[in-house]
């Protein structure tokens, strides 16, 4: 069978897995747009192990249009790769199937241009595959059928592993309850909230700490060690596994903006594949869609609302046999999020169209 056209600007290392498992399934060739990429972390930095070229929006257009694929398979970001990919399938024939992770649409001005734009390709595409039921919802408001998920996954087995890390953190307070953020210092991720719950919340060592990985060391002393804070700059995967063992809860902040609302927030199934409770915003996608479960898994808390923060830390730091079971059940659920799972969203779409390699 002809191959699958999977268009999209980068390919960062946690989704290398999920794209091989489907070129296993399905048979891909993945064209590389490029452009602007704020999220998703670091690209692998070795050989891609499924087939791929890097293209400009040209050329993208042309191996759209060339019928040489089954299907194309296009983001919901680049505009111009999009646009182009869109029209080159519209021209060979092909079908088109989208891969949608907004749940809010952006409302800066070039993104208030791509509105209606977008709405035509949810009603236009032969089938649309997301995030998950959050996004799946949106979609359809807006005139999106034959609609399937591809749940956010990472892989499972390496943040399980029992493989010890690469640095030893000697710098944590001593706590009965450590809890840990993980991103950017940017407005969408919440950490000002997170700031001001820690002050309203009044824990402190040796009752409980705050761990800040990836926002830099400048990012503790805004509060003061005397506070129970430390921050590590980025570390590298082996490193934020040893974190999340040394941590009790993963706080997930995040607000919505003008131009960005959580998709997902894959530092949930990292952790929760550690074992940890999380704490986290409605405007999470992985909260949204499913994952994290108020009262079983984690605790979910309205965004931007630092005193409603401050409440669940103080619950979670005072109720260690509920943040156990919490974590526990974490780890167990996370299980059902994996590169197999991601995979078959896509192959249940292809086989609506009588497009899938295997039976279903």
């Amino acid at each position: 069978m002809k191959p699958v056209l999977f268009v999209t600007g980068h390919v960062p290392a946690y989704r290398v897995g999920a794209l091989a498992r489907l070129h296993e399934l399905e048979g891909i060739e993945v064209a590389l747009v490029g452009g602007f990429s704020k999220h998703g972390g670091p690209e692998l930095a070795g050989e891609l192990p499924f087939p791929h070229r890097h293209v400009t929006p040209r050329e993208c257009f042309a191996l759209a249009a060339s019928a040489e694929h089954r299907a194309v398979v296009l983001p919901t970001g680049g505009r111009l790769a999009l646009l182009a990919g869109w029209a080159g399938a519209r021209a060979g024939a092909t079908p088109l199937i989208l891969w949608a992770s907004l749940w809010a649409h952006p409302r800066s001005l070039p993104h208030a241009l791509s509105y209606l734009p977008l709405r035509r390709l949810y009603r236009a595409a032969d089938a649309v595959v997301t995030y998950g039921p959050h996004v799946s919802a949106y979609v359809s408001a807006r005139g999106a059928r034959n609609v399937h998920v591809a749940p956010q996954a990472v892989e499972n087995d390496f943040w399980r592993s029992e493989e010890p890390g690469a640095v030893r953190f000697g710098d944590l307070p001593q706590a009965t309850t450590r809890f840990l953020f993980v991103g950017r210092d940017a407005p969408e991720k919440g950490l000002d909230v997170l700031r001001e719950a820690w002050r309203e919340s009044g824990l402190r060592p040796p009752a409980a700490a705050l761990v800040l990985a990836g926002s830099g060391a400048a990012t503790a002393t805004a509060l003061g060690a005397s506070d129970g804070i430390v921050a590590f700059d980025t570390l590298s995967p082996e490193q934020l596994r040893s974190l999340y063992d040394a941590c009790d809860v993963l706080v997930v902040p995040s607000v919505a903006t003008r131009t960005f609302r959580e998709p997902w927030g894959l530092v949930v199934n990292e952790a929760m594949n550690r074992g940890l409770a999380v704490i986290a915003s409605d405007t999470v996608g992985a909260a949204a869609g499913g994952l994290v479960h108020d009262g079983a898994n984690g605790v979910i808390v309205p965004a931007a609302q630092p005193r409603a923060l401050a409440q669940a830390l103080q619950r979670l730091a005072a109720e260690e046999p509920l943040r156990t079971a919490m974590g526990a059940a974490g780890a167990h659920d996370v299980l059902g999020y994996d590169y197999e799972v991601w995979a078959q969203g896509f192959s249940r779409a292809l086989a609506t169209l009588g497009l899938a390699r295997g039976r279903w």
